[in-house]
């Protein structure tokens, strides 16, 4: 029953305005409240603070069905990992003030990690949070913040004390709505993901309260940072295994239907071996992932293991891509077909959430 909700909303709200969405460069409040509405936001929140009382599952299945349509405009995963931040490291009334709103889609939220000098190494940062009296006072810039544009709320990772290094790392909640020096930049021009809002931000001299800061207590980002990193990369794993199902499925109907030398092509030994391939990498993709989202739901999944799981996930999602759009020809590489929106779209998949390289690095120093 979940799932079909998930997918009539879909069908119904996001595939018939996901077009003007691409040219626009993001999908608008409108569709955010909707999706709240309907439980769709935040379903694996407490009850108590608005969510919808599931767990990861629940998340998990919106993610997939977009991902199988290459509908990234609404990133709900975003979303979900700011509304993760605040209920796993937030003070009881940080809690109670946002993610009511947040679950209903009255607030975007977004992350401001990525600087133009930092991304993978969020030790690097130079966004800077001054303490004056009972106000933080933000100055720097951020960019490639999914959700910028669209953000009520933006979780500012920031340095409080540059000598500190990691203790010295804090992350502060910035409601953006009539906020004095907060400067939303211009959506980025990515090769992919056209209908999802990627923007640069800009804090100068932004006052927040020190109530703003999450968790209440000074030196404990670098450690919340890290504590929320499976969740984020168990995501990538699922949009990566439901992606690669939405392309198998796709190739599979094109190449029954589309003819060469008077036969079918899915009739051809080579479409038929390839198509063999493509299928035992998605079903080891699939039991993969759900294996990994079992043991997030159980408090099993560390950060090796999500780091595994993004990196590999990630990895062959390009590759199975890369080979659906080979048997559309020339038509895979036309916008107006859905294997080259998920071709392009496929690329982030092994830079965001920590690039691919620093997960082999994650990974073996565990071994």
């Amino acid at each position: 029953m979940w799932r079909e909700t998930a997918i009539r909303f879909i069908e119904n709200e996001m595939v018939p305005g996901d077009e003007e969405a691409r040219k626009r460069g993001h999908v608008g409040h409108a569709l955010w409240r909707k999706a709240g509405e309907l439980g769709l936001l935040c379903s694996d929140i407490p009850q108590e603070y608005g969510g919808g009382g599931g767990d990861f599952r629940h998340e998990a299945v919106f993610y997939e069905e977009m991902a199988r349509r290459s509908l990234t405009g609404m990133n709900s995963s975003v979303h979900s990992i700011v509304a993760h931040y605040l209920l796993n490291h937030g003070t009881e009334e940080q809690k109670q003030r946002y993610l009511p709103r947040m679950a209903r889609g009255e607030i975007v939220g977004a992350i401001a990690m990525t600087e133009p000098g930092a991304g993978s190494d969020l030790q690097g940062v130079r966004a800077r949070a001054e303490r004056r009296g009972d106000h933080y006072v933000i100055n720097g810039s951020k960019t490639f913040i999914s959700n910028g544009y669209l953000a009520g709320l933006v979780l500012v990772v920031v340095k409080t004390d540059p000598t500190q290094k990691a203790k010295g790392t804090a992350i502060l909640i910035v409601e953006t709505e009539n906020q004095p020096g907060y400067q939303v930049g211009r959506m980025l021009d990515k090769i992919g993901l056209k209908a999802q809002d990627t923007s640069e931000l800009f804090f100068d001299n932004v006052k927040v309260p020190v109530d703003c800061l999450l968790g209440g207590e000074e030196g404990k980002g670098f450690y919340q940072l890290m504590g929320d990193l499976p969740y984020e990369r168990t995501i990538i794993g699922v949009t990566a295994a439901a992606a690669m199902e939405g392309a198998y499925e796709a190739t599979l109907q094109y190449t029954r239907e589309r003819e060469a030398f008077g036969q079918p092509i899915a009739q051809f030994q080579n479409t038929k071996f390839k198509l063999a391939e493509i299928a035992a990498n998605v079903t080891a993709a699939r039991a993969y992932v759900d294996r990994c989202i079992e043991d997030l739901v159980a408090g099993r999944l560390d950060t090796v293991g999500a780091s595994m799981v993004k990196m590999w996930s990630s990895d062959l999602q390009n590759k199975v891509i890369d080979e659906c759009l080979q048997l559309f020809g020339g038509y895979g590489y036309m916008n107006e077909y859905l294997i080259g929106r998920m071709y392009v779209d496929a690329r982030i998949q092994r830079i965001y959430g920590g690039t691919n390289e620093i997960m082999k690095e994650v990974i073996s120093r565990a071994m």
